[in-house]
């Protein structure tokens, strides 16, 4: 089972217009999200949660570790996952030094906020999660899985068996199933170094 709690922050602002944010020191354009406010909206999570263990958190931003499916499997693990959506110009280092246990990025651009790059890390979570997907084991062999070594995942056909006078491949279709993970594994190398080679670099 899978619980979701949804924190506004506002509820946390200071003043009698409920900021969450402040002019950066030193100068320069956009606001800073307040490390107090923060802060305080992670204690007010943790207080309500029903684990005993401290929720690892983490925050999402640009500048954060490259996300991929090692970190997908590896969170997935955990029991009580706080998720900072970035907004803003930034979020008060402070905050990131005490209470941030990793920073994520989905990609080399920038959004106006954390909050889609959120539901992307946590849909990928999910998956993997015993009983969400009706075959688990289809979360086991698909790209960047171990069990391709990382690679993508091979080209997969279905009926009719051609289409537009094009037929699927022959030895999908034979039942020699010694000679289908053959197949699937030679078309998983050769799309990944026409893709993406550099997940061949990394093995």
């Amino acid at each position: 089972m899978v619980e979701y709690e949804i924190v506004d922050l506002r509820e946390f602002g200071i003043g009698t217009h409920k900021s969450v944010d402040d002019r950066p020191f030193g100068g320069g354009p956009g606001m800073i999200l307040r490390a107090d406010v923060l802060a305080n909206a992670w204690e007010s999570v943790t207080k309500n949660s029903l684990s005993s263990r401290k929720p690892y958190t983490v925050l999402m931003s640009a500048s954060g570790k490259p996300y991929n499916e090692t970190q997908a499997w590896e969170l997935s693990g955990i029991e009580h996952l706080v998720i900072i959506c970035g907004h803003y110009e930034g979020i008060d280092q402070r905050f990131i030094d005490k209470y941030v246990d990793a920073e994520i990025s989905i990609g080399d651009y920038v959004l106006t906020g954390g909050e889609l790059p959120a539901l992307l890390v946590i849909d990928s979570i999910v998956r993997l999660l015993p009983g969400v997907l009706k075959k688990e084991e289809a979360a086991t062999e698909e790209s960047f899985s171990p069990a391709l070594s990382g690679q993508l995942e091979y080209p997969q056909y279905t009926r009719p068996e051609t289409f537009e006078g094009e037929p699927a491949p022959n030895v999908l279709t034979s039942g020699n199933h010694q000679e289908i993970k053959k197949w699937r594994e030679q078309k998983s190398l050769e799309k990944t170094k026409a893709i993406r080679p550099d997940l061949l670099k990394r093995v």
